[in-house]
């Protein structure tokens, strides 16, 4: 009774509330993900590793439409800020139905390239539920610009339970372990984590044009941002896409369990970018000082980092036995190391994503640099999933050398300035 007492006693800001609700959808996410690979084994987990990536490479794609709706929906206001939000959404329906058309267009091409054994029609059911994930971005967007945290959680958390709910509930009471059933979860997933939806600003007939300058700075944002997720998707994902290509299902499943666990440091950090980028852009607004915001979060992730890392290396047995079972054990030995590479991914991306929100965009210009770099060191060097892992370290080490470079440069160029 004292505990709760404390607990009510202490009022919980939406941005902690948040914190919270992200920190149960990235467990949720994870015991998806865990039980999917206890059910299915390494070979089967291998296809569903896939469809799992191609979620994550669509999540950082809509990213674009979610960050530029974020950081205007700061800047703008009144019947400015309803014509941006109006444009916005018919832009991304029209970018998700065409997205999702080529995915159920080249669907058999796609089962050949990644060697799936399940059929081509997880890809179809996938391809239709696209257009659906990016109207849900625009409307994350706009929760996360305006600091609506609570309706932001709620729509993350929709998204994961019903896809939890729905996938695993298919394949353990109806015990179908095909691919198809995981597109169709992940599909339902996307209807749910629309709510809470204001529909009237998708079909807003009342909207203005916006200015000339308005639609140039957006314009300008939107185009480096898609670049800068574009990077993301290649750093994040294209390990598992080129392992899944070059090698047997069953070392891309053991793989795949791998990633999944040394990204829990990435998926922390992210939780910490949602809340970066509408802070700054609005002390930025207000002419205040910004850095000190950055090596909050900085401080964060790297502790996090830092304790992940250290259980990797000292317990990867325990770790990988209890999250997938012993028959991934072989990944023990790799698993503190893809943990390091994470981690200074992780690092990195605050470093973008700052710099990104203060209209700066070097950092995310060697963001892809780094990113095609890490890709063709897995193409050129992949005789082992060792040698792969080993690629990731040298291209991270080197990006969050240079980004702490860049940072370094940029604030002795600001108090230079401020001297004058």
């Amino acid at each position: 009774m004292q505990i709760l007492a404390i607990l009510k006693s202490r009022k919980i800001t939406p941005e902690q509330l948040f914190m919270l609700s992200v920190l149960a959808v990235n467990g949720g996410n994870y015991l998806y993900n865990l039980i999917l690979g206890r059910v299915l084994g390494p070979a089967q987990f291998a296809d569903a590793a896939v469809l799992i990536t191609f979620l994550l490479v669509l999540s950082f794609a809509a990213m674009t439409f979610q960050l530029v709706t974020a950081k205007f929906s700061v800047l703008f206001e009144n019947e400015v800020f309803e014509s941006f939000v109006s444009k916005i959404y018919k832009n991304s329906l029209a970018v998700g139905v065409i997205m999702g058309l080529l995915i159920i267009v080249f669907a058999d091409q796609l089962q050949s390239v990644f060697n799936t054994s399940s059929s081509s029609n997880m890809f179809v059911v996938f391809g239709f539920g696209v257009p659906l994930y990016f109207l849900m971005s625009v409307n994350r967007g706009v929760f996360q610009g305006k600091k609506s945290f609570k309706s932001l959680s709620i729509t993350y958390q929709s998204e994961m339970l019903s896809r939890l709910i729905i996938t695993l509930g298919l394949i353990l009471i109806f015990n179908i372990q095909s691919s198809v059933v995981i597109a169709a979860g992940i599909l339902a997933s996307f209807v749910f984590g629309l709510f809470p939806f204001k529909f009237p600003k998708l079909i807003s007939k009342k909207a203005l044009v916006l200015s000339k300058t308005h639609s140039k700075e957006i314009k300008s944002f939107f185009v480096i941002t898609a670049f800068y997720e574009l990077t993301q998707i290649i750093i994040n994902n294209s390990d598992i896409l080129l392992v899944k290509h070059y090698f047997e299902s069953y070392e891309a499943g053991l793989y795949a369990s791998l990633a999944l666990i040394g990204r829990i440091v990435y998926f922390i950090a992210w939780m910490f970018v949602m809340l970066l980028l509408p802070t700054v852009v609005q002390l930025k607004k207000e002419g205040k000082e910004t850095a000190s915001t950055l090596f909050k979060y900085i401080g964060y992730i790297a502790a996090i980092s830092i304790t992940i890392i250290i259980g990797c290396l000292i317990f990867p047995e325990t770790i990988i036995t209890l999250l997938f079972g012993e028959s991934y054990i072989a990944m023990a030995p790799l698993l503190w190391k893809y943990a390091l590479a994470t981690s200074m991914f992780a690092i990195s991306n605050i470093f973008a994503y700052y710099y990104l929100s203060l209209d700066k965009y070097i950092p995310v210009v060697i963001s892809g640099v780094f990113g095609m770099l890490q890709m063709g060191l897995v193409i050129f060097y992949h005789e082992s999933l060792e040698q792969v892992v080993h690629m990731q370290i040298i291209a991270m080490l080197l990006l969050l050398t240079i980004q702490l470079a860049f940072f370094k440069y940029d604030q002795i160029k600001i108090k230079n300035l401020s001297q004058y």
